[in-house]
């Protein structure tokens, strides 16, 4: 409601503070959104747009949860997250990475975003600059920038498999820098950095006591014979200067749960639980007990849905690269592809000139009927986020469909 002061109306949207201001709206809402009431109008729209795994969560995750609302379990828990799941989160860092953290070394949080969020909050303010590789998830520039920090952004190439320079990172450390976001598997491109780009790192971190924010949620979820390696496992130096942050998102299908978890020095972590004690405090108590179980019990399914995203990973490359104009990249993780389609700017449709990706993405939505995530805001305005979290069906269907389209380019 607007007020009045001295005569002049003052909207409430001036009263809005800076910092929220200087967010950008998602670029991708207008798209997603558009595609949702297309499909409210029962238009046969296929999405490649999901940033979550398209199973179901495991029944044996379910029954854990559905077993603690029955027990009684809908009470607050202590901020940080239940000592059985710190205990698992624990177990399973340990199985995969060869890390030892204790509970006390571990918060929970409403998902792994929540997790970053809260870490940038307690380590970043004004002044500060926090290096992120680009392509980025689109998240990470806003999350320091709602801390008052500066992100500054290395880019990564696309020729070498969307890996970035070590000498170029060097490049972008003043005395103004706090940390470095590294993000493997990466979303959007499906990267897995290679051990020595990371055991490099870790080695520039440690001499400019440089501080590692690691998201590696998709860390279940890559293509290659051994599993991804963490950067804290390359010494103590690097580890006590690293927040190891994962969750139960995008391995077991949990997106809805909200559970994600920091693991790092406890001084950071008890400064994470502090602050989470004044905004959220704990995390949903029976999606804990959930967690719990997933963590703790088979891990079959996993290792079944990573075989099943390998063959629409397959799939989805090898028919993207067969349609003029798109050069696609195959990930070595997570369930995007990150094709570039710069050759198709310029080119026009119905004798209107496409001017950029983001009018391209448009255009397949409303004659293709399919749903693309413009590149820009992952910082790379020549490509395009094709999630394959769906059918191998779906996958031929859209592929068609996006061919048929292209052929009418000119």
């Amino acid at each position: 409601m607007a007020s009045v002061e001295n005569g002049t109306t003052i909207s409430n949207k001036d009263k809005i503070v800076s910092r929220i201001r200087r967010i950008k709206p998602s670029e991708t809402l207008a798209i997603t959104n558009k595609a949702k009431a297309m499909k409210a109008e029962g238009i046969d729209v296929v999405s490649f747009a999901a940033g979550e795994p398209d199973f179901d969560t495991p029944d044996y995750i379910k029954e854990a949860a559905i077993d603690a609302l029955n027990r009684g379990e809908t009470k607050y828990t202590p901020v940080p997250g239940i000592k059985e799941l710190k205990e698992a989160i624990s177990r399973m860092i340990l199985c995969n990475n060869n890390l030892e953290y204790s509970p006390e070394e571990i918060i929970v949080s409403i998902g792994a975003k929540h997790s970053i969020y809260n870490i940038c909050q307690v380590l970043i303010e004004e002044g500060d600059e926090v290096i992120i590789h680009s392509p980025y998830w689109v998240s990470y520039p806003s999350m320091v920038e709602l801390a008052g920090g500066t992100p500054v952004i290395l880019s990564c190439s696309e020729e070498n498999g969307f890996q970035f320079d070590v000498d170029d990172l060097k490049k972008k450390i003043s005395n103004k820098t706090k940390a470095f976001i590294l993000n493997s598997p990466c979303n959007p491109t499906g990267a897995v950095f290679s051990e020595e780009l990371l055991r490099q790192v870790a080695e520039v971190a440690v001499e400019r006591e440089l501080l590692v924010i690691s998201d590696e949620i998709y860390d279940n979820i890559r293509f290659m014979d051994s599993p991804p390696k963490s950067i804290a496992t390359f010494g103590n130096d690097i580890r006590r200067l690293t927040l190891y942050v994962n969750g139960v998102s995008k391995s077991y299908s949990m997106t809805g749960w909200r559970i994600g978890y920091t693991a790092g020095d406890p001084v950071i972590i008890q400064e994470m639980s502090k602050l989470q004690s004044q905004s959220t405090s704990n995390p949903v108590s029976f999606a804990q007990w959930g967690a719990t179980e997933a963590l703790m019990g088979p891990q079959q399914l996993v290792f079944e849905h990573c075989e099943t995203f390998r063959k629409r990973r397959d799939l989805m490359v090898e028919g993207l690269n067969s349609i003029e104009g798109f050069y696609c990249i195959q990930p070595q993780g997570t369930f995007y592809v990150f094709p570039n389609v710069s050759s198709l700017v310029g080119k026009s449709y119905n004798g209107k000139k496409v001017t950029g990706t983001a009018e391209l993405a448009e255009l397949l939505l409303e004659e293709a009927k399919v749903v693309v995530i413009p590149g820009g805001g992952f910082g790379a305005e020549d490509h395009f986020r094709i999630s394959f979290a769906t059918t191998m069906e779906m996958i031929e269907k859209g592929l068609d469909r996006m061919r048929e389209f292209v052929s009418r380019l000119d």
